[in-house]
């Protein structure tokens, strides 16, 4: 059987604007090219409006009754409505989770290490996930990992200077622990 390549469709729904011809109501709220309300007048009254300014018309609220259309440059909004877009995803910030394994039998030397990347981790504004998982006869002992987990915890929010907080408390799952950490800086 043959497979059919389908594009993925994209997480977000860009907002779109219907423009001149794909406006399909009877009657619009026209603001023309100097942003003054002319009124509830026909869509062909708008669209001659448009094309003896050599401009658009771009449907700016279509949930209104009846719907605000602008006379403007169609390409000089939707690339104003570009720029907005990509400034706002400049804005957002991107945290990542940042991971660490531990294990029962691991030595001081290691251990110290370890916070010291949880605290470089953490400095830069990422989460942490800790993660120790018991092997072998160390399922026998779930106590001593629990121990481990918490004191690795306290050693990190005893840091000067951080604020560290727990956003997901130890969960256990079989021989597996886990601890979600965050810097919350004020």
């Amino acid at each position: 059987m043959r497979r059919v390549y389908r594009r993925p469709k994209p997480d977000y729904e860009e907002k779109r604007f219907k423009a001149n011809q794909q406006i399909r109501v009877p009657e619009v709220f026209l603001i023309d090219e100097n942003c003054q309300s002319v009124g509830v007048v026909p869509i062909g009254k708008a669209l001659a409006l448009a094309q003896a300014a050599g401009l658009d018309v771009i449907e700016v609220n279509p949930k209104a009754a009846p719907p605000v259309v602008k006379i403007m440059d169609y390409g000089q909004f939707k690339y104003k409505k570009e720029k907005e877009a990509q400034k706002q995803k400049v804005k957002q910030k991107k945290v990542e989770i940042k991971g660490l394994r531990l294990s029962v039998r691991i030595s001081q030397h290691d251990f110290n290490i370890r916070v010291e990347q949880a605290r470089k981790f953490l400095e830069r504004g990422n989460k942490l996930r800790l993660e120790l998982i018991l092997k072998g006869r160390e399922r026998q002992h779930p106590e001593k990992a629990e121990e481990l987990m918490k004191k690795f915890y306290y050693l990190l929010k005893e840091t000067p200077g951080f604020s560290v907080e727990l956003e997901q408390a130890l969960t256990k799952q079989g021989g597996r622990f886990n601890i979600i950490v965050v810097n919350k800086q004020t």
